[in-house]
């Protein structure tokens, strides 16, 4: 990812605008969600982890064992890109 940079004003509500450069490159939207915290000084935003509906321990139909689901829409895991993963451990 490239560094950007934009210079910004507090409104006199205390609000800030994103420079659309900025919201494109991090896919932000209006109504998107962002924390603010203080750190050395600096003012830090980042976009909160967004929770799928539906993401959780759910029972597998096949072998009625628990399972992690990442919700509608996750794209699926199988068990051949599993192996691959694996294979660069240890």
């Amino acid at each position: 990812m490239q560094t950007l940079t934009a210079q910004m004003r507090v409104s006199n509500d205390g609000a800030v605008v994103l420079p659309e450069l900025i919201r494109e490159e991090l896919g932000i939207r209006p109504g998107d969600p962002l924390e603010a915290r203080i750190e050395a000084g600096r003012i830090v935003l980042t976009q909160p982890a967004v929770r799928r509906p539906g993401a959780g321990i759910v029972t597998d139909p096949k072998t009625g064992f628990p399972v992690l689901s990442g919700g509608e829409g996750a794209p699926e895991l199988t068990s051949e890109m599993v192996a691959e993963i694996l294979a660069d451990f240890p």
